[in-house]
């Protein structure tokens, strides 16, 4: 991102971002120290890494759908989608709104791809020829205490 750079083109984003006038103490700050590596054009603040994002809530939603639902971008998983926005912008707490939106995202959901084993066949046991053959034995715990113990045994004969 270079200083003084009029090609980008003007999104519909790029337009909110310029209307929101706050700024967080964090910014403002960096902002007064005049290094090369921060600077404010036009009302957008851009930063190192890229479009410094203002605390709204409504913006950084609007970032994520484009960035995740749209056709072209076909809902990347969390650290492709990361990956992709840093790239452009930056906000405090940019990689937990990804994992918060990627996760709420039905169609991802839907489409997950399960990294479970699948289970196996059950083997049926052999019927024993007399009682106490054979025994299984079931061990259940911890359970919350109840008469100061906490396990259940289950025999079976």
């Amino acid at each position: 991102m270079m200083k003084g750079n009029k090609t980008r083109e003007e999104s519909e984003i790029f337009k909110k971002i310029r209307r929101n006038a706050t700024r967080e103490k964090k910014v403002v700050q960096t902002l007064k120290k005049e290094d090369s590596l921060t600077w404010e054009e036009d009302g957008v603040v851009y930063m190192e890494e890229g479009i410094y994002v203002p605390n709204n809530k409504k913006i950084k939603e609007e970032i994520l759908k484009e960035n995740h639902d749209s056709v072209d971008v076909g809902h990347p998983e969390q650290h492709r989608m990361l990956e992709l926005l840093k790239r452009t912008y930056l906000w405090p707490g940019l990689k937990e709104d990804i994992k918060r939106y990627v996760q709420g995202c039905f169609k991802c959901q839907q489409n997950k791809v399960q990294h479970q084993r699948k289970a196996r066949e059950l083997h049926l046991l052999e019927i024993p020829q007399g009682p106490w053959q054979e025994i299984s034995i079931d061990i259940i715990r911890p359970l919350p205490k109840s008469n100061g113990m906490d396990a259940i045994v289950v025999i079976v004969n």
